[in-house]
């Protein structure tokens, strides 16, 4: 009996050893997978290998809107004045709800991505100063004075296991820079603490 225990134990720890393995591998592979397949259908494009046939070949959309868009940056960039763009952006900024719509967009993608990103800057929120409870989060902001708010940020705080999350104004007082990578911080808030910092014995299979 007992050498049945430890045959089905070592069993076990195989099985979870391997969907250690396996799970993380299948999930980001579907994932980029899904994610090439809908910029795919966004620009469908069949190669034509004879009068009846057409061969589809997945990711080509994809090449070719990563290209459309690294050129009309270099557009916009060297072909095209700054004050034509910053005209056009100021119309838009004009019109109600097209207004909304834009600049949500653009500051979204800007908080990731180019010169003006915001998820750099991990902090400890104070969240109940007589049991020491803490958050995680990002500063997006550190001047309110355009509300009228003096003395607070802006803070994201991530949901666990989410692509979403809480916006909170927080004292200065109650904020704690953390002298710690973005991506470490994102890790943890996303998988809801259970991600840790890789060392050399966990990336071996």
């Amino acid at each position: 009996m007992e050498i049945n225990n430890a045959f089905l134990k070592r069993i076990l720890s195989y099985f979870v050893r391997g969907l250690i393995v396996i799970a993380p591998t299948y999930f980001t592979i579907l994932i980029i997978w899904s994610g090439v397949e809908f910029l795919d259908s966004i620009l469908p494009i069949n190669i034509p290998i004879s009068n009846k046939r057409s061969v589809y070949l997945p990711g080509l959309g994809v090449a070719i809107i990563l290209s459309g868009i690294i050129f009309l940056g270099f557009f916009f960039s060297t072909v095209v004045p700054q004050s034509v763009f910053k005209f056009s952006e100021s119309v838009m900024r004009r019109i109600p709800l097209v207004s909304l719509i834009y600049y949500s967009i653009k500051d979204l993608i800007s908080a990731f991505v180019g010169d003006q990103k915001k998820f750099n800057q991990p902090v400890l929120i104070t969240v109940n100063r007589d049991s020491d409870v803490c958050k995680l989060g990002f500063i997006t902001q550190t001047d309110l004075s355009h509300l009228e708010i003096e003395g607070y940020v802006a803070v994201y705080i991530p949901h666990s296991y989410a692509f979403s999350g809480e916006l909170f104004l927080v004292p200065a007082a109650s904020i704690k820079l953390l002298n710690a990578s973005s991506t470490d911080i994102m890790k943890m808030i996303v998988s809801g603490g259970v991600s840790v910092k890789a060392t050399v014995e966990d990336q071996a299979p």
